[in-house]
């Protein structure tokens, strides 16, 4: 059986939401990628599909966008096919916060920081790791808790910035932060802006990011599991008081956490 028999799909999702993509397993049937945004994904086989997921940026303009998706077989044969990517418009609003001057208006050192800091983790969420850390479905890591704000237009004391690429959860000081997936810590440590930090990464270039906590208890190259205490909900960094901010990079795209929590494995 040919791939290529299978009706072309329209994949139709919100600006900064994540999809899963997945193709029936068939005779002979041994690699697969798909190429996404000057991306090569790889799909890996889990049971009987080949699964990969991908994320769509918040910023990505509406409308229709190209992926391709390849095919190899045990006997050399290579297929392709031609996929659509619709990309839905979605509306953010703007938040007004007011934060310490020093993180709005940057001395010379804090801004060789910040920028020293910004390209550490920009070749971090570049990298795609080539196998599947994570285990069936992606969980709030603070139980029950809900969050707020994702893709929101930030302005800082007036002064416009970046949209916000996490949610913020709200939660008492000291609250346990939970590993959302299982995967393996690929940083921590204190940032200028995102304070004491955590980054998971869970295979296929999905990446969990967890700022601002007061305390961290895991350390870079763990492998932890899903539900582990990674450290404590805190303060740290460019905040306005205690909270949780987490967010995903999925193929360095800036994501919706709570769209991973809604894709089934």
């Amino acid at each position: 059986m040919s791939i290529l028999a299978l009706m072309l799909t329209i994949f139709s999702v919100m600006q900064g939401d994540a999809f899963r993509v997945d193709y029936p397993h068939v005779n002979g049937l041994n690699w697969v990628e798909i190429e996404w945004r000057e991306r090569s994904v790889p799909l890996l086989q889990v049971d009987d599909r080949w699964v990969t997921i991908i994320g769509v940026d918040l910023d990505l303009r509406p409308g229709d966008h190209p992926a391709r998706v390849s095919f190899r077989y045990s006997d050399g044969r290579m297929e392709a096919r031609e996929e659509t990517v619709r990309v839905n418009d979605r509306s953010f609003p703007e938040t007004r916060l007011t934060v310490a001057p020093r993180f709005v208006e940057l001395s010379p050192e804090d801004l060789e920081r910040a920028n020293r800091e910004s390209r550490r983790l920009g070749a971090i969420f570049r990298t795609i790791t080539q196998e599947i850390y994570w285990r069936k479905e992606f969980e709030v890591p603070i139980p029950e808790a809900e969050g707020s704000n994702f893709g929101h237009r930030r302005v800082f004391n007036e002064k416009p910035r970046n949209p916000h690429s996490g949610t913020d959860i709200s939660a008492k000081m000291g609250t346990p932060i939970a590993a959302t997936n299982r995967g393996r810590v690929a940083v921590t440590g204190d940032f200028f802006f995102n304070g004491n930090t955590v980054i998971i990464d869970h295979g296929l270039g999905i990446y969990s990011v967890y700022l601002h906590l007061s305390r961290i208890v895991v350390e870079e190259g763990e492998i932890v599991e899903k539900g582990q205490v990674l450290g404590l909900v805190g303060a740290t960094g460019r905040v306005t008081g205690p909270h949780l901010h987490w967010g995903f990079r999925v193929q360095n795209a800036r994501i919706d956490p709570f769209s991973l929590t809604r894709l089934s494995n």
